[in-house]
């Protein structure tokens, strides 16, 4: 049996090993390399995949085109609307509104704590790169203000972003793999925040304390510092915002816990699984935000429009992104590589949620973008999830998140943007930033794999 067993994996499983492990080197190379944009590189790595994997070639354009239509259309409208969110927050003056109201109430040794807390509230509808733009003027403020050592206050702020962003829906990454392994949303949600928590308190207030010892000279250009954020003109109030923000992580939890401790039958639990499903939350907290954010900040009709309008250009790039990722998952699908790491990984006796973690680390060093490691990994072991539970499917989904986060480098831009907003050399980035992102990454999946154990 063992021999039998050898000569399958020589056979038609080593072709695919070997497209596969192919496939992602021409991914990386075009990134990295040829400085192509993700949205091609995922195209032709997945040709690439299905005709060295032995794919008909009618069937490798219909797998590719499909898993693009379906990733579209189960995460590109939940972007749409979180990102419309976002921009009636930034618009409005809610989010200043929060970060001036918590910085207020924060006493001199508490501002890393409350740097985390405003990169969380603003971290949950925003996508990193917009949230980063908007906290680095405070940041730079309130460094100068106080006295305090940038990275000090820098690292928890960056650290509440990028977590929300790894773990948490309604972020691209999350989403997207949360649809390429079936896994309940509402779930995933609630067990991101659970993981997030005390991740963000270790690479946040505590690794913050210690980056400054380590880079110690680290001092913003002068540039960037704004000169005064005492100008408030007409701003919602802060538990409007607040709740406005809230929402739909409200909504979607709900959901959650009515599909665990109510009956199918039960009407609460259809109410609550209405009302919490993805699209009717997100929808709903934009509909309230143009209330509570729009008209409490003087916006007219064309105002709104426009508000709404210009949120979708900049999301573009991560729609096509995500979509050519689930092109390229179900390419891996429909070719049969998730069935060979499911036997691999069964063989080996190793743990789902590690392999996904470890997946997901790999790409995520080679190409150095979060969402394309984590929508890669989520299609390599979609396989793996058919089989398991809701909760560990949603687990799965974390472990997959974390892994995309670990060792930001030269060839993330979320690299560059720290490293030139806080004028750091390419040295005290790495020191920095690289190493609280691989904090987040093993506190996450060390988080997690107890969870699976436990559940």
């Amino acid at each position: 049996m063992t021999t039998t067993l050898a000569a399958a994996w020589t056979g038609h499983d080593t072709r695919l090993i070997g497209a596969t492990v192919l496939a992602i080197a021409v991914i990386v190379v075009l990134i990295t390399k040829a400085k192509q944009h993700p949205f091609l590189a995922l195209i032709l790595g997945s040709g690439v995949l299905g005709l060295v994997g032995g794919m008909p070639v009618d069937k490798l354009i219909k797998s590719f085109s499909s898993g693009v239509g379906s990733t579209v259309a189960s995460v590109g409208v939940l972007i749409a609307l979180g990102a419309m969110l976002g921009k009636l927050l930034a618009d409005s003056g809610g989010a200043d509104q929060i970060v001036d109201t918590i910085l207020r109430r924060a006493g001199d040794r508490a501002l890393p704590w409350a740097m985390a807390l405003v990169a969380v509230l603003i971290g949950l509808p925003m996508f990193f790169e917009i949230g980063l733009v908007m906290l680095i003027p405070v940041i730079l403020l309130v460094a100068k203000r106080t006295g305090k050592p940038l990275l000090m206050l820098g690292i928890p702020a960056l650290a509440g972003l990028s977590v929300l962003h790894g773990l948490v829906p309604p972020h691209p990454g999350p989403l997207a793999a949360a649809g390429a392994l079936n896994a309940n949303v509402g779930l995933t949600l609630a067990f991101g925040l659970l993981v997030a928590i005390p991740t963000v308190i270790i690479a946040g207030p505590l690794f913050g304390r210690l980056a400054a010892k380590m880079v110690p000279d680290a001092v913003a250009p002068e540039r960037l510092v704004p000169e005064s954020s005492s100008e408030e003109g007409r701003r919602p109030g802060f538990l409007a915002t607040l709740s406005t923000v809230l929402l739909p992580v409200v909504l979607m939890m709900g959901k959650a816990l009515a599909d665990i401790l109510l009956d199918k039958e039960n009407h609460l639990r259809r109410v609550l699984d209405f009302i919490g499903d993805p699209l009717v939350a997100l929808l709903a907290a934009v509909l309230l935000g143009m209330l509570t954010l729009g008209k409490s900040a003087g916006f007219t009709r064309d105002k709104l429009s426009s508000t709404v309008a210009d949120s979708l250009p900049p999301i573009a790039g991560i729609l096509l992104i995500v979509g050519a990722g689930g092109g390229f998952k179900q390419t891996l699908v429909d070719a049969g590589v998730g069935n060979v790491i499911t036997s691999l990984a069964t063989g080996a006796n190793l743990s789902p949620l590690l392999l996904g973690w470890l997946v997901a680390v790999a790409i995520r060093l080679a190409t150095g973008s979060a969402t394309v490691a984590t929508v890669s990994a989520a299609g390599i072991v979609a396989p793996l999830a058919a089989t398991m539970d809701p909760s560990h499917s949603a687990l799965l989904v974390l472990a997959i998140g974390a892994g995309s986060l670990f060792f930001s480098h030269v060839n993330d831009a979320g690299f560059w943007l720290v490293k030139e907003y806080f004028g750091l050399s390419v040295g005290q980035t790495l020191k920095s930033w690289s190493i609280m992102e691989t904090v987040i990454s093993v506190v996450a999946i060390a988080l997690i794999l107890p969870l699976g154990a436990l559940l």
